[in-house]
């Protein structure tokens, strides 16, 4: 659900950042809020942004020239940083998304959340997990451009750390989120357990576009639907029951050869008590 009263203030750094999907992007934050300051950081004069012109116009983005005073150093973040700094202490924004896959904003990431802003992270795969587990949620590109990137130029955005599997990542966040008596727990309690343990989880990074349809998906958990008061239908799930395990063969056939046994001593002792009755009646 979108907040419209929440501001949020998007850095890019243009340096670091493909121009291929900002529209995808931009559609995405707009679910987290009011856009209500967009800037691009870069050195315009260098050709390899020459993509960007296009995209500044279109998504009515203000660039922010940066010149590469002295090779090596990038000049690009430090103006990032400075801004974004400015804007915090001006109070006129809520929330902040910094677009790089660059690791070196983390410590900004992290200074901006101890002020109690949000914090939204945009970035390619291959982003360092510092700078993702700095960020409140942290959005893929390649998640946003839907089937995946068919330009060779952006082959460099399929590599990074793999996708965790889903079972493991399901079954742990089950674990930890409370639960009724039955183990059932609703899906907005396991999304948010899931958001806040892993900043960059998102189910479309597992084929599908909704967390409720990749838990249905999935057959060692089962879900079921409670319509509350309002007449809304909330979806639970809980991971399915364990079946007792089978009992080995050889324990099965003791068992059952146990009564057999039992029977037969008490036949021989009843056998035993008949013949030794008559000697005893004759005793004096």
């Amino acid at each position: 659900m979108t907040d419209d009263s929440t501001r949020l203030a998007v850095l890019i750094d243009a340096d670091n950042t493909s121009a291929k999907l900002i529209k995808e992007m931009f559609d995405e934050l707009a679910g987290y809020g009011t856009i209500t300051v967009k800037r691009a950081y870069g050195d315009w004069t260098n050709p390899h942004l020459t993509g960007w012109r296009e995209v500044l116009l279109g998504n009515a983005i203000s660039p922010q020239q940066q010149f590469a005073y002295t090779v090596g150093k990038n000049a690009t973040d430090s103006a990032l940083i400075i801004d974004a700094m400015d804007l915090l202490y001006s109070g006129n924004v809520d929330g902040f998304a910094i677009v790089s896959s660059d690791s070196d904003f983390t410590p900004l990431a992290t200074r901006l959340r101890e002020s109690g802003k949000r914090v939204i992270g945009v970035g390619q795969r291959k982003t360092p997990k510092a700078f993702v587990e700095a960020c409140e949620r942290f959005l893929f590109l390649e998640v946003l451009a839907g089937s995946g990137v068919d330009d060779p130029d952006e082959s460099e955005l399929v590599k990074g750390e793999p996708t965790r599997p889903i079972e493991s990542v399901l079954t742990r966040a089950l674990q930890k989120v409370d639960t009724d008596d039955d183990d059932w727990t609703p899906l907005s309690a396991l999304g948010n357990h899931l958001r806040r343990t892993d900043p960059s989880f998102d189910s479309r990074n597992y084929g599908f576009s909704k967390l409720g349809e990749l838990v249905r998906a999935q057959a060692y958990v089962e879900t079921k639907t409670v319509t509350g008061s309002n007449g809304n239908g909330q979806l639970w799930v809980r991971r399915k029951p364990r079946r007792p395990a089978a009992e080995p063969a050889e324990e099965t056939s003791a068992k059952k050869a146990a009564p057999k046994k039992t029977a037969k001593r008490a036949a021989t002792k009843s056998a035993k008590k008949a013949i030794n009755a008559p000697r005893q009646a004759g005793r004096p």
